[in-house]
């Protein structure tokens, strides 16, 4: 804009100093001269062509002869300017750097606890909805610009900062936050093994005391990552085939985990029980081996198809894709009781299990899904298991991020007998239907529990029970479910109601969102929560408390 600016103003200088020397006549026939602020005004609304009057008199043919070439030369500046100042903001530079300002600013006044997410794609997408939905705060930050077109027209309930850059880039990674006291941890999930490594690098460089959750599926670079002190390195492999262990072992187990691990309010269908016998599967890479190693852990029968056996380090497959009837036949399709389509193709995974249904209908299926916009192929398909690597990971992100205790009692849950998982699940189902629940921790502290601490303080005992009152009834129970206590280092899975509530108590809970939202408020409103453990009701007024409590003394 330099030049477009200094040639309006020598522009308007040249005019301006015209209308000035040059001299005028007035109505009685006197020479004049016309101030600098007259020149300027006249100036003023010509060169901008909104109008034209000879001012304060009628001009000479001098003034007129001036006044015609002020108009050329003033309208041509100001054509440039505008044209320059049009293509200035058509420039993808500039509209990086207003983008990455206004970035800043979001980041700079955003002062609630975030995550920050490097990568917007179908697993990024799948836990940013995820996260909205139990009300916690992010930031993401994506290389494609077409996926931060498609955030933009995505409905949330907060407003969630995006910028589009690499990840990659720590600087990148400072600006969107990682520096932030309010910074809770950072997501690298970009469906590039090495970028997420340069991403955990970084941040356990920068920030080493950081929550770091990051996807990958090499062996060799989850082994790099957890070398830098990765916090949490998900394969999305290795988590399916250890569920697919699960579902043959404890159904109950797989689905409180599924359950638990959800968005808020979605509907989790009841998984089919998976048949025990000879099983195929088609495609031996890293998901094929994951689920390989899952099921012989269960002593099943397993045959492998196999197009690259060098490729893969398959000793013992059948060489195929396993689209071919014959290849399956030689797999002994017709006395199997599943097969697992895994290869990286959806279509050709699709096309093997078509065949192999031809050939023996009452297969359990087990198929693996790459894109999300195949879905309704697959949905329309309606295989027994769709393994989709994105689901896979945001939900193991979100047993992290949502609450720590969380996990914890994940891993505990798969120490439990089937049985056990099937009466949480009825008790649960109990309290908040059958829609995934929302999960949240609740800590015994002042900050986070003012009147419970008070009333402890003031001797007082309370239970569990009491935490879970509704105080629009008194006596009936929000609908929450305490699925475990940490006390310490201990850990009580489904503590009991009527256990006394001690300071620096943890409870990991499950239940409504409205029912949260409740309990938080009680937790904290000393009138209610009193009412609720002593059945005495405060005075609403600071003088009539005053009264009650000399009263008691």
């Amino acid at each position: 804009m330099r030049a477009p600016l200094l040639l309006l103003v020598v522009s308007y200088a040249i005019a301006l100093i015209g209308f000035v020397l040059i001299p005028g006549v007035n109505e009685v026939g006197k020479t004049i001269h016309l101030t600098f602020f007259q020149a300027f005004y006249i100036l003023s609304y010509t060169a901008t062509t909104i109008g034209f009057g000879e001012i304060p008199y009628p001009f000479t043919n001098d003034q007129r002869i001036w006044m015609t070439f002020s108009i050329y030369l003033t309208v041509v500046a100001w054509f440039y300017a505008i044209g320059t100042i049009i293509s200035l903001f058509q420039d993808p530079a500039l509209k990086q750097a207003i983008t990455a300002a206004s970035f800043k600013r979001a980041i700079t006044h955003l002062h609630e606890p975030f995550y920050l997410i490097c990568g917007y794609g179908e697993t990024g997408s799948e836990l940013v909805r995820a996260l909205d939905k139990n009300e916690l705060r992010v930031v993401v930050v994506e290389i494609n610009q077409e996926r931060i077109h498609e955030l933009g027209m995505t409905d949330y309930q907060f407003n969630v900062p995006n910028l589009c850059a690499d990840a990659k880039n720590p600087d990148v990674l400072l600006c969107a936050g990682l520096n932030n006291p309010m910074c809770q941890g950072v997501a690298a999930l970009t469906d590039d093994d090495h970028a997420n490594l340069a991403i955990a690098v970084a941040v356990k460089l920068i920030k080493p005391e950081l929550r770091m959750l990051a996807r990958v599926e090499n062996d060799v670079v989850a082994a790099n990552m957890a070398s830098f002190g990765t916090d949490h390195i998900i394969n999305p492999y290795k988590i399916f085939g250890e569920h697919l262990a699960m579902e043959v072992n404890s159904l109950g187990t797989y689905l409180l985990h599924q359950w638990l691990t959800s968005v808020p309010g979605d509907i989790v269908k009841n998984p089919p029980a998976v048949p025990v016998g000879n099983w195929i599967v088609c495609g031996y890479g890293r998901f094929g081996k994951a689920v390989v190693k899952s099921l012989q852990q269960e002593n099943l029968n397993i045959r492998i198809i196999e197009a690259d056996p060098k490729g893969t380090n398959c000793e013992a497959c059948i060489v195929g894709s396993g689209v071919e009837a014959h290849v399956l036949q030689e797999a002994g399709i017709e006395d199997a009781v599943g097969i697992v389509a895994g290869t990286d193709n959806d279509i050709n995974n699709l096309s093997i299990v078509m065949t192999a249904l031809e050939i023996n209908p009452n297969l359990f299926v087990v198929i693996r899904k790459n894109r999300r916009l195949n879905e309704p192929l697959f949905s329309h398909f309606n295989a027994d298991i769709t393994m989709q690597p994105s689901d896979i990971i945001a939900h193991a992100c979100l047993s992290y991020m949502v609450s720590p205790m969380l996990a914890a009692f994940l891993n505990l849950s798969r120490m439990q007998s089937n049985s056990w998982a099937n009466a949480v699940i009825a008790r649960l189902v109990m309290a908040v239907g059958e829609k995934a629940p929302d999960t949240w921790g609740v800590r015994i502290l002042p900050t986070h529990a003012s009147a419970i601490c008070q009333l402890l303080e003031q001797g007082h005992t309370i239970r569990l029970q009491h935490l879970l009152l509704n105080p629009a009834n008194g006596t009936e129970h929000l609908a929450i479910v305490p699925i475990m206590l940490v006390r310490g280092d201990e850990k009580i899975l489904l503590p009991d109601l009527n256990m006394e509530v001690q300071p620096g108590d943890r409870y990991l809970c499950c239940g409504e969102d409205s029912a949260k939202s409740t309990q938080n408020f009680l937790l904290n409103d000393m009138r209610n929560m009193s009412y609720l453990v002593t059945g005495l009701e405060l005075p609403e007024t600071y003088i009539g408390r005053l009264l009650l409590r000399r009263k008691q003394h």
